[in-house]
């Protein structure tokens, strides 16, 4: 069945759970209705330019218009949702086509020519209707007195965690083009290209530009892997490109994938260690399993690393007590990883419940961005790492635990900066489908 096919066939069921989701969110509230607006554009500080426009995720949960600002929804959970939909008049910029795709039967559609002319297609009286969305300003002007009830929000943040058939579509097929971008870079990087070439190539592959990408591509070289975070994807050819880690992902229908791989040039005790966080990867994949807490994957991986750190001799002490002590902290910085779904860093992976009962992250792992309990049908990701970062290093070696540290190690490993192996995974009741790995990225 082709790719069109299997989501016109999904889709319908997709916006029924919607549908079944408002009318417990507004239940909740004693409301009518949710109104979503899909944001606006925003003008650049002194300037006549717009930033790249970015829709509000809870738009996009209904249908696939992420980049068309000034659209509205009325979703009641039981009649047919209402779109109007944002065509102006426009000879400066691309007015978007008349909605014909396979959403657009679900929906009510009126067309709005003028931004500021859309009261006329909301509810009249508005005291019993949430407004959903950023521009508050906005939201008071048209006379909501709700904005964001916390009820509501808390209720569609949690439920977000269970993807439909539809979403899970959708999630597969951004594994499938970021698939591509990284095999795309990974030649790149072999031919000795710079980081700002290798983008491009990774960029082409996946045919989507830096503003229509998940988020910020991660393309760093030799000590440039030690950067979690590192964007600034350099011109310059270093003079000997000996590793290389990209942390990079693809868009489809609002859905993001989110993967990362490290490869070195040369064979060697980086290169083993590379294989190894594979290992941990996978390991960490196969114990995600309804009922399981996504913390105790965390611990999992922290004691996995901790031996990967006693058995390479980096420290000079066994694999418990690299855990117990601490140290590995300094190794493995982050957590294991997140949800994943409509944002990167998808919502609610703090809380308990469908109420927003927080559940915050241990003392001991402060970074870790989920402490919920393993379902089916979440969506996770899995991203041991592994990081020689001279701050860290530096702390390390004016403590007491430094004498546990091979120095000399450390230091032939700093110039490779870092490893971070990163699959996309969806638990089901009786299997986890990696879908990184499924598209046969290794």
């Amino acid at each position: 069945m082709s790719l069109l096919n299997q989501i016109e066939q999904t889709y319908p069921q997709h916006i029924f759970e919607l549908q079944s989701r408002t009318r417990e969110a507004i239940q909740r509230e004693s409301i009518d209705g949710l109104i979503i607006h899909s944001g606006q554009s925003k003008r650049l500080f002194l300037d006549d330019n717009n930033y790249p426009f970015k829709v509000n995720p809870q738009f996009k949960a209904w249908l696939p218009v992420i980049d068309n600002p000034n659209c509205w929804l009325i979703v009641n959970g039981v009649d047919k949702p209402k779109l109007v939909f944002y065509r102006p008049k426009d000879f400066w910029h691309k007015v978007p086509d008349e909605p014909n795709e396979f959403w657009a039967q679900q929906f009510d559609i009126v067309l709005l020519t003028q931004a500021d002319a859309v009261e006329k297609h909301l509810p009249f009286d508005k005291t019993k209707y949430a407004y959903i969305g950023e521009y508050i300003e906005v939201a008071k002007a048209l006379g909501f007195d709700l904005v964001n009830p916390d009820r509501v929000m808390h209720y569609l943040h949690y439920q977000r965690a269970y993807k439909t058939d539809y979403e899970l579509i959708c999630m597969r097929q951004a594994n499938s083009i970021a698939v591509d971008g990284h095999r795309a870079a990974k030649i790149a990087f072999e031919q000795g290209l710079s980081e700002f070439d290798i983008n491009l190539a990774y960029l082409c592959a996946v045919r989507q530009g830096d503003n229509q990408v998940p988020y910020n591509n991660i393309v760093a070289l030799n000590e440039n892997a030690s950067i979690l975070h590192y964007t600034n994807v350099a011109t310059d050819v270093p003079a000997d490109s000996r590793s290389f880690l990209i942390d990079a992902g693809a868009n489809f229908n609002g859905y993001a994938a989110d993967i990362t791989r490290t490869y070195v040039r040369e064979p060697g005790m980086f290169a083993d260690l590379i294989e190894s966080v594979h290992q941990i990867t996978l390991q960490c994949v196969d114990e995600l399993k309804p009922g399981v807490s996504y913390v105790q994957i965390h611990c999992s991986a922290f004691k996995q690393i901790a031996a990967l750190l006693s058995d390479a001799g980096i420290v000079n002490l066994a694999a418990s007590d690299v855990f117990e002590s601490g140290i590995v902290n300094t190794f493995f910085p982050h957590g294991i990883g997140h949800f994943l779904g409509l944002q990167v860093h998808d919502v609610a992976g703090h809380v308990s419940d469908d109420r927003g009962t927080p559940k915050p992250s241990p003392e001991a792992h402060p970074f870790l961005r989920n402490t919920r309990t393993i379902e089916a049908r979440q969506v996770f990701t899995i991203e041991p790492g592994l990081y020689f970062i001279d701050s860290l290093l530096a702390d390390l070696k004016s403590s007491e635990q430094s004498k546990y540290i091979n120095w000399n190690i450390v230091d032939k490993m700093r110039p490779f900066g870092g490893i971070r192996i990163e699959d996309n995974v969806i638990v089901h009741r009786d299997r986890n489908e990696n879908m990184t790995r499924e598209f046969n990225l290794n």
